[in-house]
């Protein structure tokens, strides 16, 4: 199995106003900062996307993304990797759960990138990724209530 990178944050909200926000795929390149676009290509009998294409542009890294996303309750959700210009493999999840009056997020993230890249570089990346989104999650939906 390989390795993946994880990092949580308490965020001021119940978990059905976190999970809306992060299934809000049109609203992300408002508070990603890495997402310029986001296309839901499918949706479920539930309404939840399912295949949404993400073009991403972090500095040196730009790329046009197609993720698959399954969805396990109301609390998360995990997405893999249906095509990308750069990347070979990208598997994530959200988890949330309850924490006193908010809601503890988790972010789990594997990448593997069609260039030569020495794990601890791919890591500290994930992290970075992975940080920011949380940051920007938090963000949004405390910014929103």
């Amino acid at each position: 199995m390989a390795e993946h990178t994880s990092s949580s944050i308490t965020i001021d909200a119940a978990p059905a106003e976190v999970m809306a926000v992060i299934a809000d795929f049109a609203r992300y390149p408002d508070w990603t900062g890495e997402v310029k676009e986001a296309e839901v290509l499918g949706t479920d009998s539930a309404g939840r996307a399912e295949q949404v294409r993400l073009v991403m542009d972090a500095g040196a890294i730009k790329d046009d993304q197609t993720l698959a996303y399954t969805w396990s309750g109301a609390h998360e959700v995990s997405w893999t990797l249906v095509k990308s210009q750069m990347l070979r493999s990208l598997d994530g999840s959200y988890l949330l759960a309850p924490a006193g009056g908010g809601t503890e997020v988790t972010y789990r993230l594997t990448v593997d990138v069609k260039i030569p890249m020495l794990g601890m570089i791919k890591r500290k990346a994930e992290k970075v990724i992975i940080d920011r989104a949380l940051a920007g999650l938090k963000k949004r939906v405390e910014s929103g209530r």
